[in-house]
């Protein structure tokens, strides 16, 4: 009689817990992915940066952050690495025919995919997958005015001849993309591709006047300050050796007194910018939390490379930065200060060209400890295996008009859930012929095809004691694995498969590899652009 009973209650309770197990699904996360554009490592306040940015802070404090995140040193390669798990070249380069994108890869999981700012690739984002877009294809953009290249959907947008600030819009058209979303009831891939801190250098009035007088100490006094201040949130150690100021860039004390004017008054142009991306991130984290969805928001934020050292002459420097008619640009002695405390700057392979800040925030999701530190190595293409693993998305092996490649990043859920993992696949570095190699605790490092440098990251992650010569077997073990990924995986041309110079003497006229990031990208043909010119040679800091 017992038994009878409890399979009666059996019986009657299970269309019950059936039930009750359909009512409650586990619920897709939303996503959003931020990338910043020439944001150095040091430029947050979570990385060490006195400039105000309590939004982004507030994720790291609540979220994760890596402190040995990479990107590739450059600006459209790292969306290629970000958009497809796959190394530039690997992908097909700008053109992405070897490839699935990321929306392409969630669309099918039942995601709505907005895109909004810098494209910088070729074609459009709604050819690749994103099914809204607002933004410019440009690979950079008056901040005021924009340009012709501003797309809303596929179809030219006129920037309004007033009240415009591209950092705004950006997340005015993000707003009402999630508006869509929901209105469909779809979980959502938002991603935000800010200009912001690219030059021209155009902060709004206000952001600018904010930081003016701030930057009157000068970047040798700044960049210690920034240190002092990673080394207080654990991102180094106490130990750390900072890479010293380069012979290029000037002592602050040495610059006559109406530079050093003006060139403080350049990095309240930069700080104004940042500031404003950290607003308009607070706004959309707002709207999200109203809506009660930030709990299960997968939200990302990195940057495409590190600060860009490249500036030319600036247009109306002695006009203020907030005139749509200006355009200031690069400073190498802020963009040493900005990537604090590495050496050298975007487009080379050593840290200060590809160390990124990396924060991701999910309460629903991360399982270690809010506001912990990763010091595992990760690369932009870890993002697509990521997200793909945690939504139970297939990443497809063949699509129309493509030829995919097999993925070259690795999911980094394990890392998220406090799971132990192995070592992961090396990480192939590459811009032009600034050439590295991160496998473990090494790394092996070129800067324009000369010699390889060979550093212990765990041990010196500023770069300062070449092992090169101490350790030839492990130059030559790595030197051949990278020509080996650079043949056989990423299909590299043949000026990027040169062997580097064996001595000093081997390479002679050195020029900063100086490409221009405002052309407009390649419509018509996948994977053919200009070659952009040289700059004007410059003193290596080598």
């Amino acid at each position: 009689m017992k038994q009878t009973l409890t399979l009666l209650t059996a019986l009657l309770l299970a269309p019950l817990a059936a039930l009750h197990a359909a009512a409650a699904p586990t619920k897709q996360p939303n996503i959003v992915v931020i990338l910043a554009d020439d944001l150095g490592f040091s430029d947050l306040g979570c990385y060490g940066s006195e400039i105000e940015t309590p939004n982004l802070d507030r994720l790291a404090t609540n979220g994760v952050r890596f402190t040995q995140f990479y990107n590739t040193a450059k600006c459209h390669s790292s969306r290629v690495s970000l958009l497809t798990g796959r190394w530039c070249r690997q992908a097909g380069n700008n053109g992405m025919r070897r490839a699935v994108t990321l929306p392409e890869v969630l669309a099918p999981a039942g995601y709505f995919t907005a895109m909004t700012g810098k494209w910088h690739l070729n074609n459009e984002p709604t050819d690749f997958g994103f099914q809204r877009f607002f933004g410019h294809l440009s690979g950079g953009t008056n901040y005021f005015t924009g340009d012709e290249t501003f797309r809303l959907n596929g179809k030219p947008w006129k920037v309004p001849g007033q009240g415009f600030y591209t950092t705004v819009a950006n997340v005015d058209h993000a707003l009402n993309f999630l508006g869509e979303a929901r209105a469909e009831k779809k979980p959502w891939l938002l991603y935000i591709a800010f200009n912001a801190p690219h030059a021209p250098l155009q902060p709004l009035e206000a952001d600018y006047k904010k930081y003016l007088g701030r930057y009157d100490a000068g970047w040798d006094t700044m960049r210690a300050a920034r240190l002092a201040k990673q080394k207080q949130l654990g991102l180094f150690g106490r130990d750390v050796e900072p890479a010293p100021r380069p012979d290029h860039v000037p002592a602050w004390e040495a610059l006559k007194p109406e530079l050093r004017t003006s060139e403080a008054r350049r990095m309240a142009a930069y700080a104004g910018l940042i500031d404003r991306v950290d607003q308009e991130i607070g706004r959309l984290l707002r709207d999200i939390d109203a809506k009660g969805e930030l709990d299960n928001t997968i939200v990302m934020f990195f940057s495409d490379n590190g600060a860009c050292a490249f500036g030319s002459h600036s247009v109306g420097k002695n006009q203020e930065p907030y005139d749509p008619n200006t355009e200031w640009t690069d400073s190498t002695g802020w963009a040493w200060t900005r990537n604090s405390p590495f050496r050298l700057y975007k487009q080379n392979q050593f840290e200060g060209g590809i160390a990124s800040p990396a924060i991701i925030h999910w309460p629903a999701g991360i399982k270690l400890k809010p506001g912990a530190l990763v010091h595992s190595p990760a690369h932009l293409v870890d993002v697509l295996p990521t997200l793909a693993e945690t939504v139970g998305a297939t990443v497809p092996d063949t699509y129309p008009e493509r030829e995919p490649t097999p993925l070259a990043g690795i999911s980094l859920a394990p890392i998220l859930a406090g799971k132990e993992t192995g070592p992961r696949p090396p990480i192939h570095l590459l811009y032009h012929t600034d050439r590295g190699l991160r496998d473990g605790d090494w790394k092996l490092v070129s800067f324009q095809s000369q010699q390889w440098e060979l550093y212990n990251i765990k041990d010196d992650r500023t770069e300062l004691h070449n092992l090169a010569q101490k350790h030839p077997d492990i130059v030559a073990r790595m030197e051949k694995q990278w020509h080996a990924m650079a043949k056989n995986d990423l299909r590299t041309i043949p000026l990027e498969q040169e062997p580097v110079a064996k001595t000093a003497a081997d390479y002679q006229n050195i020029r900063w590899a100086n490409y221009s990031d405002a052309s407009p990208p390649n419509s018509e043909a996948t994977g053919k652009k200009k070659r952009p010119k040289q700059a004007a040679a410059s003193p290596q800091d080598n």
